[in-house]
C-alpha cells in the first residue's frame, strides 16, 4: 500500500496507518489556458481537511485560477468527482469539494491543521502520490521556517508575501498537495514544491490555509487584502546596509529574539494602494501600531482591514515614514471571467502577471494567443489596440469585437510582458467562421464549474472591391522572363484545427498562376495540406483575395486553389507551360519566393532521380511519393521554400517545391526542397485550363524505388528487357522500378486492389517499357492497367487496378479526441487496417487525453458495441450521457490491443462532427446534444478548447 519507513517506529507506523485513509490522488485537468496557467492534464495530491463538508485540501497550482475538471481516488481506490471552491489569490492552497455520501466502502476522515508544531528539527512525513505512484511516504526533517517564497520563473504561478518552511524530502511530481504530519498525524504544513538542482523541499505554512477553512465551516466570506506591494525577507546585516538604524535593529531583535531579519520592499506596483507611498528598499517596521518581522503577521493585518485604511511605518536611510494606505480587496484584482473569440483566450491582466513584470493591474491580457491572434509565444500579451481602437478593458475589448465584421482584416498593437518597450504592430484576419464561439466564461464556484454566455454571431463578411496593383518586373533581358512576376503570387493558409496528422496552425509561401482568367493557382501540399482552414493569394504583395481549395494531387505534392478573378484588377498572366521534359546537365532560370520578396538566378539541373519523401514515424501525414524530384546547382534552392524553373523566355520548365518530411528527434520536422517537372503536371494544369470540371486523377496506389540493373538481374530480369532498357535513348539513369510497399485497402474493403506486390519489379505499362519514373505517371480515367512485372524470378503480365484517393470530409471531435476516418497517408504506412475510425490528434487538455487516448489508436469498440465506421460510430456516442464513464477498445498504430476507460465532459469538450458538402465545396458542423439527440446544423463552427496538437 506504501512505501517502507527506514525508521520502524510503532508511533509512526501507527501514525500512518491512520493519515493514509485521509490522502487522496487527485487526477485533473486544466482544461483551459488562463492567467498563469496553460491547459494540462496532471495529477497531484491532497487530504481531507473537514469529513463532514468533504473539503480536500491542495495546491493552488493544483486547483489552478481557471477551469477544473477532476476527480479523487481515495486509499481505498474509490473514485469520487470533485469541484473546486477556492483558490488562494496568492497562496499556493486551494480547496476542493466531494460529496462524503459517495464515499460508501471507508469511513472519511479527516486531518488537523496545526501551523504552530511547525518548528526546526521536527521530525516529518510526507504522504502522497510522489512520482506518479498510488501513494508515498518520504521523511525528512524541518530545516527552516522562514524561507523566501521559492521563484519559478516568469509567466508562470508564483507564491509571494509568504515564508515558507524548508526541509530534504526529496518528493517530485504527483507530491503537490501532500500532507506535512508530524509523529501524532497533524498536518503542519502543505507541500507545495521543490528544487530541481537539491533534495530540498519547500512547505507552504497553514495559517492562511486554517483561517480560510474556518471562513468556509463559518458560511463567511474568505477576506483577502492587499497594497500591491511584495515584501521580501532580508537578513539584518542585508537591512542595515538598506538603511536600517542600529536603533530599529536592536530595538526589533530584542522584540523578536528568533528573528534573522525584517521584510523589506521588493516590488511596488504602479498605479496601486502603495504607488508613491512606498519606495523600493523600504523596510517594514509595524502596520497599524504593531512591530512587523513575519509575512503572517501582515497578512492577518491586510485581511482584516479590506477596504480600510492603515498606518504603516517603514524605515528608509534610517528614518522613520509614516504611511496611510488603503487596503485593496485582492480578489478585485483576481480575474474569475475570460472571453473565448476568434480561437484566442482574453482575460484582465492579473495581479499575478503584473507582479512579476512590474506592470499596473489594468488591461486585457492574452493568455492563449492562437487562431486569428497567434503569435510565437502563445502567452503573455497585452492589447494596446485592435481596429484603432483602445483596449482598456475586458469590456470594452468585447464591444470592439462585435463591431468587426467575420473575415475583417485589422490593425493591433500588442506588447509582451517580458518587453513593454517594443509595441508589436501588425494586422489580422478576424476569424469568426471556423472560430464561431465568442463567448464569455464566468467562475461558479457553486457549481466549479465556469458558466458561458454567448456574446453573439459576428457581423457578416463585408464586400470585397476590385483592386489594381503595380508588380515589379524581375531583372531579365527576356520579356518573358521578367513578366514572371505577374505569375507568382504569395499564399498563406491558417488551420484551426489538426485533420490527417498536419499539426501546423499555418503556413505562408507562394503559387503559381496557372490560369489568370479563371483564377486558378497551383502550390505545395506542404503549404496547403487539406481543405479544412483559411487560405488567401496576395497579389503584387498589395491585395488580398481568399481562396478555395479545389484540388489536391495525391502524390505528387502539389495543391490547386480558386479565387475570384473579378476581384483583381492587377495584370496577372499565365505562364507558357513546356511539353519538353527537362534533363539533366540544362540551363534553366531558378525564381523562387519566399512570401516576401521574389528572386532569380541562373542554374544548371543537376540531377533528376526518383524520390519518396521520408515517413513520418510518430504519425502518418500526407507526403509525396512516386515524383522524379530535380535539384540544382544553386545555394538559392535552400532558401526559397517556392519557386519556378524557366527557360530565358519564361516558359515554365518546372515547379519548386516544399516537401514535408519525417520528424526529427527533438521533435522539429524535416521539409525538403525539390523540383518536380512541369510536364508531371501538365495534364491536370490543362484539364483545369479547358474545362470547368475538376479533373479525376487515379492512381496505382503502390509506392515504387529504383533498382540498378546488377540487382535486376539477380531478381531474375531477363537479358533480354536488360537491353531493352540500355537501348533506349536520351535517358540519364539505367534503372529498373521496383514495387517498395503496398497501401493497404480501406476497412469495408477485403483486398489490396492493385494486384502488385511488395518486391515486382515493373516492366512495361500497357506493352510500353518502363525506362523511368515518368512512364509510371497518373491515369486520368483509366480503371486498369496492363503490367508486365518480374514476381520471384518469372515474367507475367498482370492487370492492376487504379483508384481515386478520396479526401478527408468527415470529421468527429469527441472528449477532446479528433477522428477520422483512416486517410492515405495512414493506409501507405500499413498492412491492414484494425478499424475505419481512427484518432488524428487530441486536444491537450482533454478527457481524451487525461485517460489515455492517444493519437493514432484505433477505435473498434465502445461499450462493447463494434465500431467499424465512422457512422458506427457516431451512432454510438450519440448516445451516451454527460459525466459517465465509457468502455473503449483500441488497438494501437503497432496493432497492440488495449482498452480503458473515459468520462465524457459535454460542458467543455462537445460532441460535434464535420461534415463537408462535396457539391458546394463547405464544410458544415453538425453539434450533437446527448441530452435531447437532436441535431443543430449551422455554418462551420470550430469550438475546441485549446488548439488540437498531436501527443
Amino acid at each position: 500500500m506504501f512505501n517502507t519507513i527506514k525508521n520502524n517506529n510503532p508511533h509512526w507506523q501507527q501514525t500512518i496507518e491512520r493519515i493514509v485513509k485521509s490522502v487522496v490522488s487527485i487526477q485533473f485537468s486544466q482544461v483551459s489556458a488562463f492567467d498563469t496557467e496553460s491547459a494540462c492534464c496532471s495529477q497531484a495530491t491532497g487530504f481531507i481537511v473537514d469529513s463532514k463538508r468533504g473539503i480536500i485540501l491542495t495546491n493552488r497550482h493544483v486547483v489552478g485560477p481557471g477551469p477544473f475538471s477532476g476527480y479523487a481516488v481515495f486509499d481505498n481506490h474509490e473514485e469520487i468527482p470533485v469541484k473546486p471552491i477556492y483558490r488562494d489569490p496568492v497562496h499556493d492552497f486551494g480547496f476542493l469539494q466531494f460529496d462524503p455520501n459517495l464515499v460508501k466502502y471507508m469511513k472519511v476522515q479527516h486531518l488537523t491543521l496545526r501551523p504552530d508544531l511547525a518548528k526546526v528539527g521536527v521530525e516529518i512525513r510526507v504522504v502522497g502520490n510522489d512520482n506518479g505512484e498510488k501513494l508515498s511516504i518520504l521523511s525528512g526533517f524541518i530545516s527552516r521556517l522562514n524561507r523566501n517564497a521559492p521563484d519559478y520563473g516568469s509567466l508562470t504561478y508564483n507564491d509571494f508575501n509568504t515564508e515558507y518552511i524548508q526541509a530534504a524530502a526529496s518528493a517530485s511530481g504527483g507530491s503537490s498537495g501532500s500532507p506535512v504530519v508530524n509523529i501524532d498525524g497533524h498536518a503542519i504544513a502543505l507541500q507545495a514544491g521543490g528544487s530541481t538542482n537539491a533534495s530540498t523541499d519547500f512547505f507552504l505554512p497553514v495559517n492562511r490555509v486554517l483561517r480560510a477553512l474556518n471562513c468556509i465551516q463559518k458560511n463567511i466570506p474568505i477576506t483577502r487584502g492587499t497594497i500591491q506591494v511584495t515584501w521580501i525577507l532580508k537578513p539584518f546585516d542585508e537591512c542595515r546596509r538598506l538603511g536600517l538604524s542600529p536603533d530599529s535593529e536592536a530595538r526589533m531583535r530584542s522584540l523578536y529574539p528568533n528573528a534573522i531579519g525584517l521584510l523589506v520592499a521588493d516590488i511596488i506596483l504602479p498605479e496601486g494602494p502603495a504607488d508613491k507611498l512606498i519606495k523600493e528598499g523600504d523596510t517594514l517596521i509595524s502596520i497599524n501600531g504593531k512591530s512587523i518581522f513575519s509575512f503572517i503577521s501582515v497578512d492577518e493585518i491586510l485581511d482584516s482591514n479590506v477596504d480600510q485604511n492603515i498606518d504603516i511605518v517603514v524605515q528608509r536611510s534610517g528614518k522613520d515614514f509614516s504611511i496611510n494606505c488603503k487596503v485593496q480587496n485582492l480578489h478585485s484584482i483576481t480575474p474569475d471571467r475570460y472571453v473565448q473569440v476568434s480561437g484566442a483566450i482574453f482575460h484582465t491582466l492579473s495581479y499575478q502577471m503584473a507582479r512579476m513584470f512590474g506592470l499596473p493591474v489594468k488591461g486585457v491580457f492574452i493568455c492563449y494567443a492562437s487562431g486569428s491572434f497567434r503569435r510565437s509565444n502563445d502567452t503573455g500579451w497585452l492589447i494596446d489596440s485592435i481596429d484603432n481602437k483602445e483596449i482598456p478593458d475586458l469590456d470594452t475589448f468585447i464591444e470592439v469585437m462585435k463591431s468587426i465584421p467575420d473575415g475583417a482584416r485589422v490593425p493591433f498593437v500588442c506588447r509582451h510582458v517580458t518587453d513593454m518597450h517594443s509595441p508589436k504592430v501588425r494586422t489580422t484576419y478576424i476569424d469568426r467562421h471556423w472560430y464561431k464561439t465568442f463567448k464569455l466564461a464566468i467562475r461558479n464556484d457553486e457549481s466549479g464549474l465556469w458558466d458561458f454566455v454567448d456574446l453573439g454571431d459576428p457581423l457578416p463578411m463585408e464586400k470585397l472591391k476590385p483592386l489594381n496593383a503595380k508588380f515589379i518586373d524581375l531583372p531579365s533581358d527576356e520579356e518573358g522572363a521578367r513578366n514572371l512576376s505577374r505569375s507568382i503570387v504569395g499564399l498563406s493558409s491558417q488551420f484551426p484545427i489538426t485533420i490527417d496528422s498536419y499539426y501546423f496552425s499555418g503556413r505562408n509561401g507562394s503559387g503559381l498562376i496557372i490560369d489568370a482568367k479563371k483564377g486558378y493557382v497551383l502550390t505545395s501540399r506542404y503549404f496547403v495540406p487539406h481543405d479544412l482552414g483559411n487560405f488567401h493569394i496576395t497579389i503584387a504583395g498589395s491585395i488580398i483575395v481568399p481562396a478555395k481549395v479545389i484540388f489536391l494531387h495525391p502524390l505528387y505534392n502539389y495543391a490547386i486553389l480558386k479565387y475570384d478573378p473579378s476581384l483583381v484588377l492587377a495584370p496577372l498572366q499565365t505562364p507558357k507551360f513546356s511539353d519538353e521534359p527537362l534533363k539533366r546537365g540544362e540551363k534553366v532560370l531558378f525564381v523562387g519566393n519566399n512570401f516576401s520578396r521574389v528572386a532569380s538566378q541562373e542554374t544548371r539541373i543537376t540531377d533528376i532521380s526518383p524520390n519518396n519523401m521520408p515517413k513520418n514515424s510518430s504519425a502518418p501525414r500526407y507526403r509525396a511519393s512516386n515524383i522524379k524530384a530535380i535539384t540544382i546547382d544553386t545555394n538559392l534552392s535552400s532558401k526559397y521554400g517556392s519557386g519556378v524553373l524557366s527557360d530565358k523566355d519564361g516558359t515554365i520548365r518546372g515547379l519548386w517545391l516544399s516537401c514535408l518530411g519525417e520528424t526529427r528527434d527533438d521533435g522539429s520536422d524535416s521539409v525538403y526542397h525539390a523540383g518536380i517537372d512541369a510536364t508531371d503536371a501538365l495534364d491536370v494544369i490543362r484539364a483545369f485550363q479547358n474545362s470547368d470540371e475538376i479533373p479525376k486523377v487515379r492512381i496505382v496506389d503502390a509506392e515504387v524505388t529504383e533498382i540498378p540493373l546488377s540487382k535486376s538481374r539477380i531478381m531474375g530480369v531477363p537479358e533480354e528487357w536488360i537491353s531493352k532498357l540500355e537501348n533506349v535513348e536520351g535517358i540519364d539513369r539505367i534503372n529498373f522500378l521496383t514495387v517498395s510497399s503496398i497501401t493497404c485497402p480501406n476497412f469495408e474493403e477485403s483486398e489490396i486492389k492493385s494486384g502488385l506486390e511488395i518486391g515486382d519489379i515493373l516492366l512495361a505499362v500497357n506493352d510500353k517499357l518502363i525506362s523511368s519514373i515518368s512512364d509510371f505517371k497518373v491515369m486520368f480515367t483509366t480503371e486498369e492497367l496492363k503490367f508486365t512485372i518480374v514476381r520471384k524470378k518469372k515474367v507475367s503480365n498482370i492487370n492492376v487496378k487504379t483508384v481515386e484517393i478520396e479526401n478527408t470530409d468527415d470529421i468527429v471531435m469527441w472528449c477532446g479526441a479528433l477522428i477520422q476516418k483512416p486517410f492515405h497517408a495512414v493506409r501507405q504506412s500499413m498492412k491492414q487496417l484494425p478499424s475505419g475510425v481512427y484518432i488524428s490528434s487530441l486536444s491537450g487538455c482533454s478527457p481524451a487525453m487525461h485517460y489515455g487516448l492517444h493519437s493514432t489508436n484505433f477505435i473498434t469498440h465502445v461499450n462493447e458495441q463494434k465500431t467499424s465506421t465512422m457512422e458506427e460510430f457516431l451512432r454510438i456516442i450519440k448516445e451516451i450521457p454527460d459525466n459517465t464513464y465509457v468502455k473503449v477498445r483500441l488497438i494501437s498504430f503497432d496493432n497492440i490491443p488495449f482498452a480503458l476507460s473515459i468520462k465524457t465532459n459535454y460542458h467543455y469538450f462537445p460532441t460535434f462532427e464535420l461534415k463537408k458538402n462535396t457539391k458546394e465545396n463547405k464544410w458544415l458542423s453538425i453539434k450533437c446534444n446527448n441530452t435531447d439527440k437532436k441535431e443543430e446544423i449551422k455554418e462551420i463552427n470550430v469550438d475546441v478548447n485549446g488548439d488540437t496538437e498531436m501527443k
